[in-house]
């Protein structure tokens, strides 16, 4: 593949930022397509809660990664990165160019850098580490760790003890340490040249935005959509009824509580969401910031150019094996 077709796009920040809007507006001036980073949209029926963009929304570009899997599907960042990796090679391959749009940071993350697989878990050898954790303490298996992975222990933190016993699990199954292992990782788009905007507007305008969101989802009609998945059988055990907005819908219906408390504990959490997001993305290198909402014209043209810049700079592609997962991926 011509070299200048490697190129990828993406336009990332927290839920309400205008993302979807901005990647339709940059899509139309690049001739672009559009690959979702979403880790519910990818779900068939969840459509509301999601905020899908309709037919009219997506003014005629093509949309990748919506809807593509069943609703009782687990799906994992691991087929993401797969299945948008594909994505980007076709929307290449008919001279187009591939625009990551989303708010999903750990799918951001696994398709630009990658993910370690990891060592199948040992329930017998994670049980030993954890009575051991509980009865000697966070600090004495941080230490254990420090001695045998010191670049695992400077990362996860000695409070978390999840990932440290994890660590110490592969270490003990492979004989191997975890930052063994992701030095071996391969990232999907390993010597692509991604470009990537972030927008971060005012919190206020997020915060109003957030709850305008909410508002029109219960308009929209969220607890129906709801109401019409249970009836055709999707269990509640399902992947996306653990997202923000579905898994309090269903305490509604079961009378958790009432309308109004629920949809203000949606925006609370979808706060609190937005705030991690703005967080995550803050850790993601050579980002592009832009301090305003996406869905206004001044907009695109700032994040065009900031792009054309960074493309006329000739930014360095992901090399092969610079994967370094974050402590979640432990």
């Amino acid at each position: 593949m011509d070299p200048a077709a490697r190129r990828v796009v993406a336009v990332l920040g927290p839920t309400a930022s205008g993302k979807s809007a901005l990647g339709v507006a940059l899509a139309e001036r690049l001739n672009g397509e559009i690959v979702a980073c979403d880790s519910t949209a990818v779900y068939r029926g969840f459509d509301i809660g999601t905020d899908k963009l309709s037919p009219a929304e997506q003014r005629g570009i093509a949309h990748h990664l919506v809807d593509i899997v069943p609703p009782a599907h687990d799906y994992t960042a691991a087929d993401y990165a797969r299945d948008a990796m594909s994505a980007i090679e076709a929307i290449a391959g008919r001279g187009h160019v591939p625009i990551i749009v989303g708010g999903t940071g750990f799918y951001f993350r696994a398709l630009t850098r990658g993910l370690f697989p990891g060592a199948a878990k040992d329930p017998a050898l994670r049980a030993r580490l954890d009575r051991l954790a509980s009865r000697a303490g966070a600090a004495r298996v941080h230490r254990w760790l420090g001695r045998v992975d010191p670049s695992s222990a400077a990362r996860i933190q000695v409070h978390d003890v999840m990932r440290v016993v994890r660590a110490l699990e592969v270490y003990c199954q492979t004989g191997r340490t975890l930052t063994a292992h992701f030095a071996d990782t391969r990232a999907p788009l390993a010597g692509w040249q991604v470009s990537a905007v972030a927008l971060r507007p005012a919190w206020p305008d997020i915060t109003a935005r957030i709850a305008h969101r909410v508002d029109m989802q219960f308009e929209r009609g969220i607890v129906d959509e709801v109401r019409g998945l249970l009836a055709a059988g999707v269990p509640v055990t399902a992947r996306p009824f653990t997202g923000y907005v579905y898994r309090r819908v269903l305490e509604l219906l079961h009378g958790v509580r009432d309308e109004a408390d629920t949809r203000a504990l949606i925006v609370q959490e979808n706060r609190h969401y937005a705030r991690r997001q703005l967080i995550w993305f803050r850790k993601e290198p050579n980002l592009m910031w832009i301090p305003q909402l996406g869905d206004r014209r001044d907009v695109c043209d700032e994040a065009a150019r900031l792009l054309a810049s960074r493309a006329n700079a000739a930014p360095a592609s992901v090399p092969e094996n610079e994967s370094q997962p974050h402590a979640a991926d432990v």
